[in-house]
């Protein structure tokens, strides 16, 4: 039998396929198709239609032996909500596909939906409608979400321009931390130290409101969320922008407990800020002289810290400076081909 997984190529190149085999110049009423979190469509009174479609499944994306019920259904509305909120959308409505393994029990099911549906009200996201199917190879949620933004508000990955800073919000790496953690079975209830990696892992949170304050600020060129890790996705956002990047890996925003947790384990905090993925924050791309007003801006708006990591550069490809040494690192993060499954 052939194996799969070692015949397919990486995810990108099979995105990348893809987009080559679509016809020129799209359909009536795209907007921008495959290169950006969303799809966008052209709707009338000067909005634009956001869609975007996310697919967790079991083995890859979570182990049911740990992951919460509650919390993955919330998991699986976060995670597409936040490709609304990097082109600086409002999420609206949701559609949710689910394969169903006939040994799933009826008391868990009931715990996922509980969690989902509490995550769209708290997003303002009304569910629509999906598909319920048997699944014989385990748990699959795909849920579609449905969004709106202003034409000349929404956020692109290209646009960024040699010498703009490179931002990231909130802290990197702890969600990769705390994965490790779950998959080594420590137990993180609240008030353990550790506790915030292991929520970031289970329980994301859509950066949504610093979405629309990025977008509406006229500060930003572009923008994406980090599912990936920092080394993959800003090498997408250069790619589209038709730029490189320098990150300075003395100005990654590393959470406490995440280096602490680190040195226990024996790890390097950079892996998991640059490679480890699903942190859910906003990357994004302003001008130099925007700094100072970016920062007071989201401070005054009550938002999560943001932070200038590098700067974009003329020609292609990421480098980190570590420690006076330059390496590259794009496309180094998560790869559901190439690279390990995430549980």
């Amino acid at each position: 039998m052939v194996n799969i997984m070692k015949s397919l190529p990486s995810e990108r190149s099979i995105i990348d396929d893809i987009r080559s085999r679509l016809p020129d110049g799209g359909a009536a009423g795209l907007v921008r198709g495959i290169g950006d979190d969303c799809a966008v469509l052209a709707r009338a009174g000067g909005l634009l239609e956001l869609a975007t479609t996310d697919t967790l499944v079991e083995g890859v994306h979570f182990d049911l032996a740990w992951h919460p019920a509650h919390l993955l259904g919330r998991k699986a509305v976060a995670v597409n909500v936040s490709d609304i909120a990097a082109m600086g959308g409002i999420p609206r409505f949701a559609l949710l596909a689910l394969g169903l393994p006939a040994t799933l029990a009826k008391a868990w099911l009931d715990d996922l939906l509980a969690g989902f549906i509490a995550a769209l009200a708290e997003y303002g996201v009304v569910l629509v409608g999906g598909d319920t199917v048997r699944s014989p190879a385990g748990l699959v949620l795909s849920v579609t979400v449905l969004g709106e933004v202003a034409a000349d508000e929404v956020l692109y990955r290209h646009g960024a321009s040699p010498g703009d800073g490179v931002w990231v919000s909130g802290c990197l790496g702890a969600a990769a931390a705390g994965l490790e953690l779950c998959r080594g079975g420590r137990a993180l209830p609240a008030g353990h130290p550790w506790a915030p990696l292991g929520r970031a892992h289970l329980d994301p949170v859509a950066q949504v409101r610093l979405g629309r304050l990025l977008a509406t600020s006229g500060m930003v060129r572009a923008m994406m969320d980090l599912s990936d890790g920092l080394a993959t996705d800003l090498a997408h956002l250069c790619k589209e922008s038709g730029v490189g990047a320098e990150v300075d890996a003395a100005c990654l925003p590393l959470a406490d407990e995440l280096r602490q947790a680190a040195r226990e384990l024996g790890r390097d905090p950079l892996d998991w800020a640059l490679a480890g993925g699903e942190d859910y924050g906003l990357l994004f791309a302003a001008p130099a002289d925007a700094a100072e007003k970016l920062v007071r801006l989201v401070a005054e708006a009550g938002g999560p810290v943001i932070s200038r990591v590098g700067y974009c550069t003329a020609g292609s490809g990421v480098v980190l400076v570590h420690q006076g040494r330059e390496r590259h690192i794009a496309y180094q993060g998560y790869d559901h081909f190439t690279g390990p499954a995430r549980p």
